[in-house]
């Protein structure tokens, strides 16, 4: 008989009872601890979530009465030479979709719609012909000037001339028309001829510009940069990389950063009557940054479409230096197509921040900065305790 049986004898009933359930709540509490290290031990091999870094990782595809299918997606270490090579596919030079855009600037010719200022010189009765020259306060802004409006067949009516055809000619031509009709009536008229209103032809630029609407074409050059500066300029939410021109049928998309890298002047880009400009904003072609960041988001481009993989972590208000393990940092492109990709930097190093600086990311890409280590075990930790704690407590009342 040992010491501790031989108190057990030497104490009242009550109080033995009370020594008996202490030491059977002692010996749960020394199994659940066991259990408790043993399952942590085996979650410091691989806790919670944390992405590996092998030459590619499996991925199960499929749901539904289809099996799962099984692929490797690759993953690769951002270097130097990785970069040349991105960067070297991004500027290979290729049959440019906005090549056929380019065009000479031509003379305005009028068309239908279109109001002309006619003045014969010492023949002031002729100006009645063109109505009222005040505007009046109940006038609107889309009323037409003062002047000889264009009908629909491309006419103008004019006294002692009647009817001509003036539409797709220049004022240079029309003025001469009038001067050899008029010849007939008066002895060497002078007459000349200006555009009061030009309304036959239009484009439309919408999307991100300070003044979204019509723009009509005139007689200056109706060039890329011409129409986005009548409408205001570009809002400060614009993506110069990403423009959509609509022609007819067809639409080009129009990327003003990398036509300026190829050595493309945009301004040669000319506009036609009915073409439609929109200009995409830069929040439909964000990164998502996730993972042990200060700030998750979704990053947004710079105004020229570009994006480095510092800039998107410098918006998410850097790495948390606390929880974040710098080693195990990815991007992953290509997730909802067929053959995504993860690329995989180790930012202990300064110097990984070069390389993070020239890293390109792409439209919705994904950031993820994975945790570290005590972080993932205090996780597991914070999971495992209180079912720890319950079943002490549970068995602690039914004894």
């Amino acid at each position: 008989m040992n010491y501790a049986e031989v108190v057990l004898v030497t104490v009242p009933g009550k109080c033995r009872e009370k020594i008996k359930r202490a030491n059977r709540a002692y010996r749960l509490r020394a199994l659940a601890l066991l259990a408790s290290c043993a399952a942590l031990s085996a979650c410091s091999v691989a806790p919670g979530m944390r992405m590996q870094t092998p030459a590619s990782i499996p991925v199960s595809a499929g749901s539904g009465k289809n099996p799962p299918e099984r692929a490797d997606v690759p993953i690769t270490e951002i270097t130097i030479d990785l970069i040349k090579q991105l960067r070297n596919q991004a500027t290979i030079p290729s049959v440019s979709a906005d090549a056929g855009l380019f065009a000479t600037p031509t003379p305005y010719l009028i068309g239908p719609g279109d109001v002309l200022q006619i003045t014969v010189w010492d023949h002031p009765e002729l100006v009645e012909a063109q109505g009222p020259q005040v505007s009046t306060p109940s006038s609107r802004a889309y009323d037409p000037a003062p002047g000889h409006i264009v009908d629909q067949n491309g006419d103008l009516q004019f006294p002692y001339v009647g009817k001509i055809h003036v539409a797709s000619l220049q004022p240079d031509d029309v003025q001469k028309k009038l001067t050899a009709a008029l010849a007939q009536v008066f002895r060497d008229p002078q007459v000349t001829v200006s555009v009061a209103s030009f309304r036959s032809k239009q484009v439309y630029v919408d999307g991100e510009v300070r003044v979204p609407g019509s723009v009509p074409v005139n007689d200056v050059p109706m060039t890329l940069y011409e129409a986005v500066s009548r409408a205001g300029g570009f809002s400060a939410t614009a993506d110069q990389s990403h423009m959509v021109l609509v022609r007819g049928a067809n639409s080009y998309r129009i990327d003003l950063s990398a036509m300026i890298a190829r050595g493309e002047n945009p301004s040669r880009i000319m506009l036609r009557n009915g073409d439609l400009l929109r200009v995409l904003p830069r929040d439909q072609n964000g990164v998502y940054v996730m993972g042990e960041v200060n700030k998750p988001l979704t990053a947004l481009p710079m105004r020229d479409g570009s994006l480095s993989l510092s800039d998107a972590i410098s918006q998410a208000g850097s790495i948390n230096s606390n929880t974040a393990d710098a080693a195990q940092m990815y991007v992953i492109r290509g997730a909802l197509n067929a053959e995504p990709h993860v690329f995989h930097l180790d930012a202990r190093s300064p110097v990984s921040m070069v390389l993070a600086n020239q890293f390109q990311l792409q439209p919705n890409d994904v950031v993820y900065v994975d945790g570290n280590g005590l972080v993932r075990l205090n996780r597991v930790l914070s999971l495992l305790l209180p079912a720890v704690n319950a079943g002490l407590t549970a068995a602690v009342l039914t004894k």
